[in-house]
């Protein structure tokens, strides 16, 4: 839905030309990379020992 909703506000920002997109950026926070690279490993404890909420 919300996809659908954001190409008909851009199809209509387009078609009255009120789109600059030289100011144009993407957030790779919000895009997947289907080819991206490695997955990073679990992060090491600095902790002594284990907390009381964990379950590994």
């Amino acid at each position: 839905m919300w996809d659908r909703l954001h190409r008909l506000l851009l199809e209509e920002l387009h078609a009255a030309g009120r789109l600059d997109w030289s100011r144009a950026m993407i957030d790779s926070s919000h895009v997947r990379a289907l080819k991206g690279g490695p997955k990073p490993g679990r992060a090491r404890s600095t902790a002594a020992g284990r907390a009381r909420n964990t379950t590994c």
